[in-house]
């Protein structure tokens, strides 16, 4: 199994995305990249702690490439918008791709390589080596599939996630 930490914008929208593929076996929803340790939902809002939302996704690479990975979690967001994700503003909804290794940080340098011309503005995923990942509160995992009724995930997952399956029909469960 291998794991991987990726920032989309709100963590309930690239958990939901992410969670039914096959071969993925855990997504956790949490916080990446900032200096304030075991920061708070309350002290990401503020902007000032660094930390982007993100998912550490666990998965099984003979099941599910790192690649076929990273484009549905490219196709789930937009990597040309800075630190916003449509009306989800600040660097807590930064496009980000935090790599354990050499490999993953080749396969992502490829994928966003391969996706460029897809995009009239350029892709401004922040590509970093992951320092550390602190699990968000428990209200935050599996948010989208505990509340589907909400209407942030009406409004904005659901569609959002039609969108990626409909694209990769093939690579979900």
């Amino acid at each position: 199994m291998e794991e991987i930490v990726l920032g989309g914008g709100c963590f309930w929208c690239t958990e939901a995305a992410l969670g039914s593929l096959r071969g993925v076996s855990s997504v956790i929803s949490g916080y990446s990249g900032g200096h304030v340790k075991n920061p708070t939902y309350e002290q990401i809002c503020t902007k000032t702690t660094g930390h982007a939302e993100v998912v550490k996704v666990r998965f099984d690479s003979d099941k599910i490439s790192r690649k076929d990975l990273l484009e549905v979690f490219f196709t789930s967001h937009d990597p040309t918008q800075l630190n916003r994700q449509g009306n989800d503003i600040g660097p807590q909804y930064r496009s980000c791709a935090f790599y354990s290794n050499e490999v993953q940080k080749r396969d992502i340098q490829i994928v966003i390589n391969n996706l460029k011309e897809s995009f009239v503005s350029d892709i401004v995923t922040e590509v970093s080596p992951l320092k550390n990942f602190y699990e968000a509160e428990n209200y935050h995992q599996d948010y989208f599939a505990n509340n589907p009724q909400n209407p942030y995930c009406r409004i904005v997952i659901s569609p959002k996630l039609a969108k990626v399956r409909s694209k990769h029909e093939g690579l979900y469960e």
